[in-house]
């Protein structure tokens, strides 16, 4: 298996060029929960402006648009409800991009929002609630999913999503490298599987590993909402025309360096605004 880390000199190119306007880095769209639980997919949305997305719209239940409105600015709102209001949106082609988990509840109305997503094909990260919400059917979930995806599992919603898999890795039948892979090639795209050593892989290629230990360690990531600021990031790179993979690995690469930039302290509203000094300590 080949398997590779993650360093500056292995990203791809995030510099953006002089002659671009905005629509030619993409436009993502980031779905949040009902009143009250906003604030994940704000974070998220933040981090896919902050990495580069062009535009970035918040989408969320009518009845939260007067919440989420009071706290946002260079983010766009649109109010929408339910699979249909989703569908309605997707109509437009600009939106090439989405994000969905964070926040969103795990009742039914979210898995009606993952199939209209999914059956868009667009490029589409799902964290959190979005894998949760299949814990039940996973199958049902790899069944809609297609090459352009992102799944970002921590080992709680690995091991619900893919449990055979999650116990061999327990009992040592499998390394996380092996059992990322295994995922990947269950699921037909890429599995980014959250921890101080993420591993990232595809159904084929490299298998990508983001080290946040010895040198690089970052224990402050241990923080509520770290994981939605990374969901954002990859569906900022998505945005911005990366694919599955590598959007995924950069944004676990910047995602860390963000986080030792910041240093002791670092809640996950601080990640997005440490974007710009990784970007400058990148040259770009």
């Amino acid at each position: 298996m080949d398997v590779r880390s993650l360093t500056r000199e292995t990203l791809p190119d995030l510099s953006k060029r002089a002659d671009q306007h905005k629509y030619d880095h993409g436009h993502a769209l980031v779905l949040a929960g009902p009143p009250g639980a906003g604030g994940a997919a704000r974070l998220a949305a933040r981090a896919a402006l902050r990495i580069g997305a062009g535009l970035v719209t918040l989408g969320c239940p009518l009845r939260a648009v007067a919440e989420n409105a009071m706290q946002l600015n260079a983010i766009m709102l649109r109010g929408l409800d339910g699979a249909a209001g989703l569908a309605e949106v997707l109509e437009d082609k600009r939106l090439n991009a989405l994000c969905l988990g964070p926040g969103l509840g795990t009742g039914g109305s979210t898995g009606e929002l993952v199939k209209i997503a999914l059956s868009a094909r667009r490029a589409t990260v799902l964290d959190a609630d979005a894998l949760s919400r299949f814990q039940r059917s996973p199958d049902a979930l790899f069944k809609m999913l297609h090459a352009d995806c992102v799944l970002t599992p921590h080992g709680g919603e690995f091991a619900r999503l893919f449990p055979d898999i999650s116990r061999d890795l327990q009992a040592g039948g499998f390394t996380k490298i092996a059992a990322c892979r295994a995922a990947a090639r269950r699921a037909g795209c890429t599995v980014l599987f959250k921890g101080a050593e993420t591993v990232i892989a595809a159904p084929e290629g490299p298998v990508w590993l983001s080290d946040a230990g010895s040198d690089r360690a970052a224990p402050w990531l241990a923080t509520a909402g770290a994981g939605d600021v990374l969901a954002g990031m990859i569906c900022g790179l998505l945005a911005r025309g990366l694919c599955a993979t590598q959007a995924a690995g950069a944004a676990a690469w910047v995602h860390v360096e963000a986080a030792r930039s910041f240093g002791p302290g670092l809640i996950a509203e601080d990640l997005p605004d440490q974007i710009p000094a990784v970007f400058r300590s990148l040259c770009l």
